[in-house]
């Protein structure tokens, strides 16, 4: 297994399909940054986090995210929801995904929501402008 540069095990590395698939979705919105910390891909709109390739020490695909207060409860009751070590005590949950399977249909709105509980104004204004989407085909392949 890779690692990075602070001696984390990379589970997803920026290469994998996974975060290959993330990224299409994460990057056109405004000021998205990708940085690898703790050994996961995370992205961030300006410095604060917003979406996380991978769950802390778990093999199985999954995406960290910044739920709507008010989906919170209805996220929890599905099976492929759960609430991911370290982060979870913020708020956070994770959806269950891999490169090709899983609901890739629901994951686009739920990194929309997470960027936009952290996103700045002028980010906000951008997104909302009709400058870029997180919502893009998250297909394999597509970008």
């Amino acid at each position: 297994m890779d690692t990075d540069s602070s001696g984390h095990v990379m589970r997803f590395p920026p290469d994998h399909a996974l975060a290959v698939r993330v990224r299409a979705i994460c990057a056109p919105s405004p000021e998205v940054a990708e940085v690898i910390s703790h050994g996961r891909c995370t992205f961030r709109a300006g410095k604060r986090q917003f979406a996380i390739v991978g769950a802390a020490h778990d093999e199985a695909g999954a995406v960290e995210f910044i739920p709507d207060d008010l989906e919170r409860p209805a996220l929890l009751e599905r099976t492929d929801v759960f609430v991911p070590p370290y982060e979870g005590a913020y708020g956070w949950l994770a959806l269950r995904v891999e490169a090709d399977s899983g609901d890739w249909e629901l994951l686009p709105e739920l990194l929309d929501t997470s960027y936009r509980r952290v996103a700045l104004q002028r980010q906000l204004r951008a997104l909302d402008d009709g400058g870029a989407s997180p919502a893009v085909d998250s297909r394999p392949g597509q970008v």
